[in-house]
């Protein structure tokens, strides 16, 4: 039974945009490359030929794990999400205790996460931290270096 995943309409594009390009661009390219090296010759010893047959193999095996996980992913309908509560898809304002900063982090899908845009997964250690906690709420999250207590400033989609 395969994962069900889920993703924001900008994820699903990327995942979808992803998978047509190894269809439509890399397949062709490496049936080409072994086309080419099937017309240099004897197949037995032909070591550019094995390594196209490899190559395409891999890629077969990249385009059937892409498309499961497109066929188990789900679209997030924001519309239908809480807004009093962190949840995926919530940007959370977020005060750390410690030290007094202010952050701000979107919660998404693992597949989606980027810390550098500000995105991260729900699975992180953070981002379970936050799950449920509402405007106000405090967070105590242990993280492998200690432990991080974040105050929830507010909670937006």
């Amino acid at each position: 039974m395969s994962k069900v995943s889920y993703y924001t309409p900008e994820g699903m594009k990327k995942l979808k945009d992803e998978l047509n390009h190894l269809r439509d661009v890399e397949r062709p390219r490496a049936s080409q490359a072994i086309a080419e090296a099937r017309d240099k010759g004897d197949l037995s010893e032909n070591a550019e030929y094995d390594a196209a047959k490899e190559a395409q193999g891999l890629l077969e095996m990249k385009i059937a794990k892409l498309e499961e996980v497109v066929a188990n992913a789900r679209l997030i309908d924001e519309s239908q999400l809480d807004t009093s509560k962190v949840l995926v898809l919530s940007t959370v304002k977020l005060r750390n205790l410690q030290n007094g900063q202010e952050l701000s982090y979107m919660l998404v899908a693992e597949s989606e996460a980027d810390l550098k845009a500000g995105k991260i997964s729900v699975t992180s250690p953070i981002g379970k931290g936050l799950l449920g906690k509402k405007v106000g709420d405090t967070a105590e999250i242990q993280v492998p270096n200690g432990t991080l207590k974040f105050e929830v400033l507010d909670i937006t989609r």
